[in-house]
């Protein structure tokens, strides 16, 4: 009956953050929600928002030890067209074993349960633990990941960071990172009918897309490719009325490997704009100017519910730990003598450990429940035994950092 109260618990506070419509920018009302439920508790000690609008609770042990967080995210995609959906996305509801709602499986399902394994934990031990608890509910992950949670880690500065995202249960000790790449052409404007007097942006780019297929990213055994692929394509001016174009964009998803920088990115794609620059005419009339390029990262700025403004430059490492690590390997052993067999694995998508352990350094592990590829998709759910699972998983992972 006790266990039976705790699963309850998880499922209820889960159904409650679905309810309340979180797009990036818009999370307040879940995490009033959430706030709410902690303070029911009556066994944090602190919990505080801060400036971007994370949500972040403290349960101190009675000895001093690690501070392991707990991170998940309650902001989501938005849900399209509702008629395409069988249940309404902002009322979560339980059927043939599912719980339905935009955020049941990416990720507040996850939030709800280590929210609720902190609370357990706390209250079956008394607090007679080595070390502190921190649970995060971030905002505009879905944005740009890891930005938000450079303000949580500056404030906790955890010893250990556990991801919430979907895994199947399985534990996720890496991941690929992922940059937005820009590049940039511009040429000299004139009318259409006289394109001999100026440079078409366009056609520069075209040259420059061709070159760039060349570059053959990295390869990692664990990780797999450093994928570099073009995503978009605009010109200026548009519609181009009898204008020769006088710039373009293109946009490349790049995903990262553990080890690459900034620098060493862009590097292959600006030695390749420098190859056709050499090749462009010198002879071209001077007052208009010669062709040139430009390549950087792509930079996010949205506004958080808290009227704070948030800006990221789009580069999110890649992160990779082993399994053989000892606190890995203590882990996945007391979530065995729970009764859990999971495996030890990497995630296919990138989450807020680009910050955590691609940026700081910080050791961390992801667990969630749910299948990687139910995140964004129409009728979302998650499965009611994964949600309670993964709640003991949680509080397993507690016992083996924490004691």
């Amino acid at each position: 009956m006790i266990s039976e109260k705790w699963d309850e618990k998880v499922i209820e506070l889960a159904k409650s953050l679905i309810n309340c419509q979180s797009y990036s920018g818009h999370e307040d009302k879940a995490a009033e929600a959430l706030k709410a439920y902690m303070k029911e508790t009556g066994v944090f000690d602190e919990i505080e928002t801060d400036c971007y609008g994370n949500v972040i609770g403290h349960i101190k042990g009675k000895n001093p030890g690690s501070k392991v967080l707990f991170d998940g995210h309650i902001d989501t995609v938005p849900v399209g067209n509702l008629k395409d959906w069988k249940h309404d996305p902002f009322h979560a509801v339980v059927e043939d074993g599912k719980l339905y709602g935009r955020g049941a499986a990416d990720m507040k399902g996850a939030v709800a349960a280590f929210t609720v394994a902190a609370h357990r934990y706390a209250v079956e031990n008394g607090k007679n633990f080595a070390g502190d608890v921190y649970v995060a509910s971030v905002v505009h992950e879905e944005c740009f990941e890891g930005v938000a949670a450079r303000k949580i880690s500056a404030k906790v500065k955890p010893d250990y960071v556990v991801i919430g995202e979907a895994s199947e249960m399985n534990l996720k000790v890496g991941q690929r990172g992922r940059a937005e790449i820009v590049v940039e052409t511009f040429g000299v404007p004139a009318h259409s009918a006289n394109p001999e007097r100026g440079v078409n942006a366009v056609y520069k780019m075209c040259e420059a897309i061709q070159a760039i297929r060349e570059i053959e990213p990295p390869v990692q055994n664990k990780l797999g490719k450093g994928i570099l692929e073009l995503t978009d394509v605009k010109s200026s001016p548009y519609p181009g009325a009898s204008v020769v174009p006088e710039y373009c964009r293109a946009t490349y998803d790049r995903r990262l490997l553990v080890g690459e920088t900034k620098e060493s990115v862009l590097q292959p794609i600006i030695e390749k704009m420098e190859e056709l620059k050499k090749k462009d005419p010198q002879d071209f009339q001077p007052h208009f100017g010669l062709f040139s390029y430009k390549v950087s990262y792509a930079v996010g700025k949205e506004e958080c519910y808290t009227g704070e403004k948030i800006q990221g430059e789009r580069f999110f490492p890649g992160w990779l730990f082993g399994a053989e690590e000892e606190w890995v390997a203590k882990i996945k052993s007391e979530l065995e003598k729970e009764g859990f067999s999971p495996e030890v694995t990497t995630y296919n998508f990138c989450t807020n450990g680009s910050h955590y352990a691609g940026e700081a350094g910080i050791r961390t592990i992801g667990m969630g429940p749910a299948r990687e590829n139910l995140a964004h998709t129409i009728d979302e759910y998650a499965e009611v035994e994964d949600l309670t699972n993964v709640f003991r998983c949680y509080a397993g992972i507690m016992k083996a950092l924490l004691g």
